[in-house]
């Protein structure tokens, strides 16, 4: 996952991740530079999905939200 991608569709990639697991709340979500893993961290505590399942899950919100894009 690209920090720039992410931080430039954050609220789109919120949206999608919140979709997928309708869990999690703004806070487990709130995306600081440089603390991406603790963000994978949050969602894998508060989803219990593995570390490599989180991952996949915001690469695939980071494309969608791409391909919207243009």
């Amino acid at each position: 996952m690209s920090t720039l991608v992410m931080k430039g569709n954050w609220n789109i990639i919120k949206g999608r991740l919140k979709q997928k697991w309708a869990k999690l709340t703004d806070d487990d979500l709130r995306f600081v530079e440089g603390k991406e893993e603790e963000l994978v961290g949050r969602i894998q505590k508060r989803t219990g999905e593995t570390e490599d399942k989180v991952r996949e899950a915001i690469d695939e919100a980071c494309d969608s939200s791409n391909a919207r894009r243009y």
